[in-house]
């Protein structure tokens, strides 16, 4: 199957650098919901039979006129929400959150920061949610998620993905879309909307 993992759009809270990871979340500002509206025609190749989003309002927002313009039901999968940010939510210092995705990355799975979640715990939940859209029988998916779960998740179960992504930043509805299934993993096809630091 094909999955067309998107990150959903501008809020407030990505203006101000916030650590904004709990339910419900912020909505969507004026530029996200024109990235929003955007999608539909970004997205117009693509033969979406199904359309799922995190339990954050912002990807609902972000998905509903894609949903919309194809006739689809948006289905909320919870398992699809942020890394949680723990103690740190809403605050404009990242340094931990950030610390503790690095030490995932370092093999250090244990790693959280207060009141947040270990990586064990996110793959779990995370890996459980994508089980559930391949298990829907659909072949071409869009499933809306946020920035930090979508490059985990992504970096761990995508082949070919970190390579594309590099040093780079995926941008609000920046789009990774990959080919397989849960049982035989996943293959980068397409990486769109990046932004590379200067």
């Amino acid at each position: 199957m094909r999955l067309i993992l998107v990150r959903h759009g501008r809020t407030a809270s990505n203006v101000g650098f916030l650590l904004d990871t709990a339910e419900p979340g912020a909505d969507l500002d004026e530029g996200g919901l024109e990235q929003a509206a955007e999608l539909v025609e970004r997205l117009s190749h693509h033969e979406i039979e199904a359309v799922y989003t995190s339990s954050l309002v912002r990807t609902q927002q972000t998905a509903r006129p894609v949903a919309e313009h194809r006739g689809l039901q948006l289905q909320v999968l919870p398992g699809l929400r942020e890394i949680s940010a723990g103690d740190d939510e809403l605050s404009s210092d990242a340094t931990r959150y950030i610390g503790t995705m690095i030490a995932w990355g370092h093999g250090d799975l244990g790693a959280r920061i207060p009141g947040g979640e270990d990586a064990h715990e996110f793959f779990a939940r995370f890996d459980a949610a994508i089980e559930q859209v391949a298990a829907s029988g659909r072949q071409v998916v869009m499933v809306v998620s946020h920035g930090a779960a979508l490059r985990v998740w992504s970096s761990e179960r995508v082949h070919g993905f970190t390579e594309a992504l590099g040093r780079a930043h995926l941008d609000n509805t920046g789009v990774i879309v990959v080919d397989g299934s849960p049982d035989e993993g996943w293959q980068l096809a397409e990486l769109v909307g990046v932004r590379h630091w200067e």
